[in-house]
């Protein structure tokens, strides 16, 4: 590089999960909040919001009822209710999900290389589909660095 040059701008190092859910919720367009959850325990281990009325009891229950729309009692009997169909074990089968209460989406993916994390993302029903995605996914990466464990 010639002296006179300036390096490139480098992209800022994500030191905990709070910064990636803020700079999701930051990026995405109509994004509300961004959250990841242990899927073992339903705590929650990182969030961002722009919600004034989200407490951290809220917060705290809606993880935990996260991780119950994954990994509840439901979904394990008809994992193990396929797996006996098809003669094979089948566990932990859902990969994301989308679905809308009120007037928001959300998004919500479970972390490739660390399955134990579910990353939640929502936002108003003005996004696009494929941008909320695409923000979520674009994260998890940077998730599965970051998190404990």
């Amino acid at each position: 590089m010639h002296p006179d040059q300036a390096p490139a701008p480098a992209r800022p190092a994500m030191s905990n999960l709070n910064d990636i859910c803020r700079e999701m919720v930051e990026t995405v367009d109509h994004a509300l909040a961004a959250a990841v959850v242990d899927q073992e325990s339903g705590l929650l281990l990182g969030v961002a919001h722009h919600v004034s009325w989200f407490t951290q009891s809220l917060l705290d229950t809606l993880a935990a009822a996260t991780v119950d729309l994954f990994r509840g009692k439901a979904v394990a009997t008809v994992e193990k209710m396929l797996g006996q169909a098809k003669g094979e074990a089948i566990r932990h089968s859902l990969h994301e999900m989308q679905f809308a209460t009120g007037g928001v989406f959300h998004f919500i993916s479970a972390v490739p290389d660390r399955p134990d994390l579910l990353v939640v993302l929502v936002t108003t029903r003005a996004v696009n589909l494929g941008m909320g995605w695409a923000g979520l996914r674009s994260r998890l990466k940077d998730i599965a660095a970051a998190a404990p464990g």
